[in-house]
């Protein structure tokens, strides 16, 4: 069977965030879609199959199943237009997110997607600690839990205490700040879901994009995810959806068998 590693959110390898694709004919198990993933040991694997012109895709941390995954979408799209020769001019996904669209816009990958819906909540009791940054707000959104916090360098030094924050009941938790260089900045951490930090997260930009949108009014933002392999995300709300902009390279293609 096929697989590819694809950096996404990249303009070169060893860039953005990594994540493997497997193109199939038929689904798999689920025990074997997420042994599978285990075994690739990324951030996410990401399955498609496809019927009448539409894929429907799903995507699996090294621990289970998520609803959204950005970067693993651009990466499925890049396989599909470069490697499997798509023609046409947008790809179209169906997934527990419902319909995801992608198109190609000069070098770029344009991936349209809804908003997440976000809402404040208070500050959870000692994760303020854990941070050991101000935590100036809180909101969750997609199972996540997002602190904005006054610095944009607090957020590139920050290191995680990761069994500390893996005791909050969240699929995430995501630290963002206003920044200089671009329009906002953000690092994402997971490690209940086997993810200690993420590189760049499309999903939590289909949250940020929306909270920053408004703070900062105005509807087209340029983030940036200060991981250390780091990534920068084009932002465009339209209406209830959103668009993320990105390029991705290939770095591996192989078989696996089973």
């Amino acid at each position: 069977m096929k697989i590819y590693q694809i950096d996404a959110f990249a303009k070169n390898v060893f860039e953005g965030n990594p994540a493997a694709v497997c193109p199939l004919e038929k689904w798999l198990p689920d025990e074997t879609l997420q042994a599978i993933a285990k075994e690739n040991n990324l951030s996410e694997t990401v399955y498609f199959t496809e019927k009448d012109g539409r894929y429907h895709i799903r995507w699996f941390t090294p621990k289970a199943e998520v609803e959204l995954c950005g970067h693993a979408t651009l990466a499925a799209a890049w396989v599909i237009f470069h490697e499997l020769l798509f023609v046409g001019e947008e790809i179209l996904f169906d997934s527990l997110s419902g319909e995801l669209r992608v198109r190609r816009e000069g070098d770029l990958l344009v991936m349209n997607f809804p908003q997440t819906t976000f809402e404040e909540i208070p500050i959870p009791e000692k994760l303020e600690d854990v941070i050991g940054l101000k935590v100036n707000l809180a909101f969750s959104g997609g199972g996540d839990c997002f602190l904005v916090v006054d610095s944009e360098n607090g957020v590139q030094n920050f290191n995680p205490d990761l069994s500390a924050l893996a005791k909050f009941d969240f699929r995430g938790i995501c630290l963002t700040a206003r920044s200089e260089e671009v329009d906002f900045v953000s690092r994402f951490f997971a490690p209940r879901f086997g993810i200690d930090e993420d590189p760049v997260t499309g999903s939590a930009h289909t949250v940020l994009a929306p909270y920053w949108s408004k703070v900062l009014a105005k509807d087209y933002l340029i983030a940036k995810q200060v991981s250390k392999r780091s990534g920068v995300v084009h932002c465009e709300l339209i209406g209830e959806r959103i668009e993320l902009k990105g390029s991705a390279v290939k770095f591996l293609e192989g078989e696996f068998s089973l």
